[in-house]
């Protein structure tokens, strides 16, 4: 019997356009940091098929599991509290032998998962070794404000060279928060403080949070999605909507990225397969937060060429730009401006500017299919226009035979081949019959 074709998806499409962080992200280290909420979650099984696929794509894994809940269950059976001094946490005997227990309840149901490895399940053949231990040096955080932490401390160091053996064994590294001491005791940590500390004393190459909420949000609720540093720092500074765990993330967030890890990830672990959408799609799902613009406007290169051509030949079968060869591409590289997004070629310009006459002509604007309405067209003529001033010139002209609607609702006017300078005029192409639009922008 022959087999039905499948139906059409998404799936070859989205599967492509992975493979370059496929073989980006080999052999990185990535430090991934959950909540004890997760434990009891529907989707935490999800999450740890993820982390499995992640291992076998040769990604360095290093996960710090957070342990709240499960210490608040041990005290309210013992009928305790957990007692907080200016906003942190004093651990006193009664509250250590709970944050031992859950900890150490959690490793061993996080192991578990993770050993999975049965027939028709995402688990199966994965044969992954987990590996946890006194990898974290703490100290206590001692007597503040007259207030005795008791067992409460602080991360003094991570054993990097003895995670780094592990990690290049291809053992997966799990991190509890709790410390130990040369001095044989024990410290509750933050799960925040641990993840901070593993990213930038390991040198991992990303830091993600889980969280519980929905993220890193705005005023009115809507997801940021890339944050600089110093938009970062003043977010945590003004945002009191910000639940605490978000608060929290985003504080280790900006020490990680401010002590050289490249980039944070902070994201919904409520939103199934968050962590596979944000690793291996452009746009993610969840805030980014880094050093350097994750979105760059600049002068083009040669080794551009390749993503400009493949933005504007589409336009160029269907007529709406001028067709360009590689070679004429390559003598011009000088005028093109393009859109950089994490490595992908999402818009271009190109300005032609003829000094004598105080005239540019911008040419070959194009906007990705994923990325129009979203004003990207509007900012990279924003762009071109500050360039052209910097030259001395004082009018853009288009020649357009379909988008004349969008240059006439951004200043440009009619014009007529009269208003060309001369060389452009006698390049003119008549066969093609386009439309001459001018903009003043002196």
């Amino acid at each position: 019997m022959a087999r039905s074709r499948p139906p059409q998806s998404g799936f070859v499409h989205d599967f492509r356009n992975s493979s370059p962080y496929i073989k980006a992200f080999r052999q990185r280290l990535f430090v991934v940091a959950f909540g004890g909420e997760i434990l009891d979650a529907e989707g935490f099984p999800g999450l740890i098929h993820d982390l499995a696929l992640l291992n076998s794509l040769g990604v360095r894994l290093v996960l710090v599991h957070g342990t709240r809940p499960q210490i608040e269950q041990c005290l309210r059976r013992r009928k305790l509290r957990m007692r907080y001094e200016n906003g942190l946490r004093v651990t006193d005997d009664a509250a250590l032998e709970c944050v031992k227990q859950a900890a150490g309840s959690v490793r061993v149901d996080i192991e578990a998962l993770l050993s999975m490895g049965l027939p028709n399940s995402p688990m199966a053949g994965a044969g992954i070794r987990v590996v946890s231990g006194n990898f974290v040096t703490a100290q206590p955080l001692g007597v503040r404000q007259g207030v005795d932490y008791c067992h409460t401390g602080e991360v003094r160091r991570i054993d990097r060279d003895s995670v780094q053996r592990h990690l290049a064994a291809g053992d997966l590294v799990l991190l509890s928060p709790l410390g130990y001491s040369p001095t044989g005791e024990v410290f509750n940590l933050g799960v925040h403080d641990v993840a901070t500390a593993a990213a930038v004393q390991l040198g991992a190459d990303k830091l993600i949070h889980l969280v519980e909420g929905k993220g890193i949000v705005d005023g009115r609720r809507r997801l940021l999605r890339e944050l600089t540093l110093e938009k970062a720092e003043a977010l945590l500074e003004k945002a009191a909507y910000l639940d605490e765990d978000a608060r929290q993330a985003l504080a280790s967030a900006i020490s990680a990225v401010k002590d050289g890890v490249p980039r944070a990830h902070i994201l919904s672990r409520q939103v199934d397969g968050a962590l596979l959408m944000e690793l291996f799609t452009r746009d993610g799902c969840g805030t980014l937060l880094m050093q350097d613009p994750f979105e760059d406007t600049r002068q083009a290169r040669l080794e551009d060429i390749g993503g400009i051509l493949e933005l504007i030949e589409p336009l160029e079968r269907e007529e709406i730009l001028v067709r360009r060869s590689r070679e004429r591409l390559e003598m011009e590289i000088d005028h093109f401006t393009v859109v950089e997004r994490d490595g992908m070629i999402i818009a271009v310009a190109a300005l032609y500017p003829f000094i004598d006459e105080h005239v540019s002509e911008l040419a070959c604007l194009a906007v990705h299919p994923d990325y129009r309405g979203q004003h990207r067209g509007d900012a990279l003529l924003d762009y071109v226009e500050r360039q052209s001033r910097q030259l001395g010139i004082r009018r853009l002209f288009v020649l357009t035979t379909r988008t004349a609607h969008w240059f006439r609702e951004r200043g440009f006017r009619p014009g007529s081949l009269d208003d060309l300078p001369v060389k452009r005029r006698e390049l003119y192409n008549y066969q093609r019959n386009a439309k001459v639009f001018i903009k003043d922008i002196a």
